[in-house]
């Protein structure tokens, strides 16, 4: 259940991790001064340009995630009655993971077969 997310914190998620490479790479390829001296700062060179290359990925994710944001849909969710965003026909809530549909056509479990699924677990 941990790897099912909305697909909108599903783009943050990806987001956050190139942020976090693009810093951690920043901080190793200063190090390789430390470490190497002189000749480390062709590593901190390269780590940097590196870096600052995966920080823009992650500012485009970011930017991207929020205009997706921004044309969402938002409805409330029968699990938990919070108001989330739904990108295209299936979504999942962003605060309990129900999967979200506005299809009927793919909405195919009744009320009393999700209670019954709710009760068996």
């Amino acid at each position: 259940m941990i790897f099912k997310n909305a697909k909108i914190n599903a783009f943050r998620t990806w987001g956050l991790l190139l942020t976090m490479l693009g810093m951690g790479l920043m901080v190793l390829g200063t190090a390789g001064i430390v470490f190497f001296g002189q000749a480390g700062k062709i590593f901190a060179g390269i780590g940097l340009v590196f870096g600052l290359i995966m920080m823009l990925g992650s500012l485009g994710i970011y930017f991207w995630a929020g205009m997706l944001s921004t044309s969402a849909v938002q409805i409330q969710c029968p699990e938990c009655n919070k108001l989330t965003k739904m990108l295209g026909k299936t979504d999942r809530c962003m605060f309990c993971h129900t999967i979200l549909t506005l299809d009927p056509g793919q909405a195919n479990i009744t009320a009393e077969e999700l209670e019954a699924q709710q009760t068996k677990y």
